[in-house]
């Protein structure tokens, strides 16, 4: 599947390919923190259908993408589970927390930008899973690139609740997240996960 150019366009940089080799060398992480991802992912959606129990679409949108994203979480613990890795505790990914510190604390501001967070979760995700699956055994590569569809109606969603629900354009407040997003995915993680940054040597290595 070519992920669309709306999604493309949406993030502000690429992932560097020094995450892919990264990543590569962390096999059992990437399929853990794979995990991680879509739990927390239908955790937020759930989260969000009760703290805003008046928003019609949003309640229709967030149930379906909970148990969605639920059914990803079982379909990976059932890979995990065939190739012997161990569902395991492991330190959350810093990535997410870069983004939501910008959030506003009042109303209707902080549901915006939570869904505009949740768009660019959504096609980071998306992109990811395109650019590491070729890179892959032949059943991860696949289940991988199944994930693509999901992964980009879901960030179409978050988007267009974030454009129905706020009073005001949105476009100054999806750049400001594009930065913000940009500079995450290039910080110098120290623990290899899911949505980190890339090491700064294996940058430089890969550029």
């Amino acid at each position: 599947m070519t992920l669309p150019d709306t999604l493309l366009s949406f993030l502000a940089a690429p992932t560097p390919n020094a995450w892919v080799v990264r990543a590569l060398k962390h096999p059992e992480e990437l399929l853990i923190d794979h995990a991680n991802c879509e739990k927390k992912a239908a955790a937020t959606a759930v989260n969000l259908l009760f703290r805003y129990a008046g928003h019609a679409e949003l309640l229709d949108k967030m149930s379906r993408l909970a148990r969605e994203e639920l059914r990803h979480f079982e379909q990976v613990l059932a890979l995990m589970k065939k190739r012997g890795v161990e569902y395991r505790s492991l330190s959350a990914s810093l990535y997410a927390g870069r983004l939501h510190q910008h959030v506003r604390q009042q109303e209707p501001g902080r549901l915006i930008d939570t869904l505009i967070i949740g768009a660019f979760i959504e096609a980071r995700s998306c992109e990811r899973f395109a650019m590491i699956a070729p890179h892959l055994d032949d059943e991860l590569g696949s289940f991988y690139r199944s994930l693509l569809k999901s992964e980009a109606r879901h960030f179409e969603d978050y988007l267009k609740l974030a454009r129905q629900y706020s009073p005001d354009p949105i476009d100054q407040r999806i750049a400001f997240f594009a930065e913000q997003e940009a500079l995450a995915i290039h910080v110098d993680d120290p623990q290899f996960r899911f949505h980190s940054g890339a090491p700064a040597e294996l940058a430089q290595v890969t550029a």
